[in-house]
Formats: structure tokens, sequence, C-alpha cells
């Protein structure tokens, strides 16, 4: 397979092994296993959110949402993204984007019940005039449609972040919608696995405060109750339970395109 290197860990594989997931390799799992051992409560932030997903997706689609995009999309897992949106959508259909080899071999092989209404994407996020071309084979991107980028801003600076949220919303029609989420965290340990994380891993991570991440969204009106915690975060609702304080939390918001 080209462009693959087992021996080099993986953004997706490494998420995918905290995720309690199979489909990874020996570089993969020691990077992996040696963060959760530095900062344990990563595996708590990558199930909430996973779950926060599942819950914004199928808001979302109860909204009249019947288009996705789902931006470094990573390995499949259940629900994944049809799955969450085609319980209120049944003909959903999804355009999932990644770089990774693997990630595009697994998405390819999905069950072909599946298959119907999936556009799979081999595209760089920060190339985006290509990801919009090829996402509109699938898709008709002149009705709304929702754009995900899930546990994927923290490997940008904040300036190309907040660029590459303004480019891809710029392209969906009025009424779209933006589901974002970021791993916040801080303290000594957060610190010592954002050091080997940047040491060892294929990309760097940025350590981002909950403004940064909030200035992603620009100017699009938030969905209430805004930037929050995955844990309390439901759509709709002006005020959550504010949940203990932790070193880590998953931090998250959804938007609509005016």
């Amino acid at each position: 397979m080209a462009d693959f290197d087992p021996t080099t860990p993986s953004i997706a594989r490494v998420y995918d092994y905290i995720n309690g997931g199979k489909d990874n390799f020996a570089a993969d799992r020691e990077l992996a296993q040696r963060l959760i051992d530095i900062f344990p409560p990563i595996t708590v932030t990558v199930t909430e959110n996973k779950r926060f997903l599942d819950l914004a997706v199928s808001w979302a689609a109860g909204q009249g949402i019947g288009q996705f995009i789902d931006i470094g999309c990573g390995l499949p897992t259940s629900p994944g993204t049809h799955e969450s949106a085609r319980i209120s959508m049944p003909d959903a259909r999804v355009a999932y984007v990644d770089i990774d080899p693997i990630v595009l071999s697994h998405l390819r092989c999905l069950p072909a019940r599946q298959q119907a209404g999936l556009t799979i994407v081999d595209g760089d996020v920060r190339d985006v005039e290509k990801v919009i071309d090829a996402v509109s084979g699938g898709l008709d991107l002149s009705q709304p449609a929702c754009v995900i980028m899930a546990a994927l801003l923290h490997f940008f600076p904040v300036e190309t972040g907040q660029d590459l949220v303004a480019r891809y919303t710029a392209r969906l029609a009025p009424g779209s919608y933006v589901i974002l989420t970021m791993g916040l965290a801080d303290g000594p340990a957060a610190d010592k696995f954002f050091d080997l994380y940047n040491k060892r891993g294929s990309a760097p991570l940025y350590k981002h405060s909950a403004n940064e991440f909030a200035s992603f969204f620009g100017e699009l009106p938030l969905i209430p109750p805004g930037v929050g915690d995955a844990r309390t975060w439901r759509p709709g609702w002006p005020k959550v339970p504010v949940p203990p304080e932790r070193e880590a939390v998953m931090i998250v918001g959804v938007a609509q395109v005016p």
C-alpha cells in the first residue's frame, strides 16, 4: 500500500488504540500506551468525544440535515457518523475525509448495506478546494449540510484552525451546521503528554485554550448552550450542569451557518 509505514505511529491508529480499537500496529500501541500511562484521563475524554458526536450528529439529523462531511474522520467505529445520522434521517449521505491510507481502506470495506450514500475522500484537510470538489461528487452543497471536525483542530496553530473552519463554512449553504471538538488539558501530567506526543507523533499537537477553541467558530452563531464540556453539553439547553473540574475534558460546540 502506497505511503504506508507501520513503524511510524499514525494519528488515527493511536486514537483507535486509546478508544479501545484493534486497527493499529505495534508502533501505534507503544506510543498510545505510553501516552495513557503518562496521562490516564485521555481514555475517558476519547469516550466522551464519541458519545458527544453521536448526540450532536443525531440532533443535526433531527433538524432535517441529510448531508454530513466528517473531516479527518479517523478509523470507523460504531456508531459512525452515517449510523448516528440515519437514526433520524435514513437516507442521510455522508462524506468521510481522511489522508491515512489505512483509514481509507477500512472505510471502503464497510458492509455493502452501509456503503450506499457514502463518499470516501482521500484528502488533506488543508486542501479545502480539493476536498470540497471531491465531496461534491456525492453531496449537494447547494443544500444544507453539516461539517464535523472532531479532535482535529488541536493539530493546527490557532490561526490555521480559524482559517480552515472559515473556508469550509464559506462553501456551505445557509442553515448548515458545524460540529467541533477538541481535547483540553492542563497540569504537569498534561505537559508531559503533549511533550511525548510532539516527540513521537506524526503531527504536532497544540495546547489550545477554551477561548482559542471558541475562536474557531468565528462569527457563526452557536447553538445553546454554546461551547462547553462534552459530559454535559445538550443541544438547545440554555444552561447545563457544571461538571466537576478535571485535568482533561473534551470541549465541544455546534454552530449554524446563517
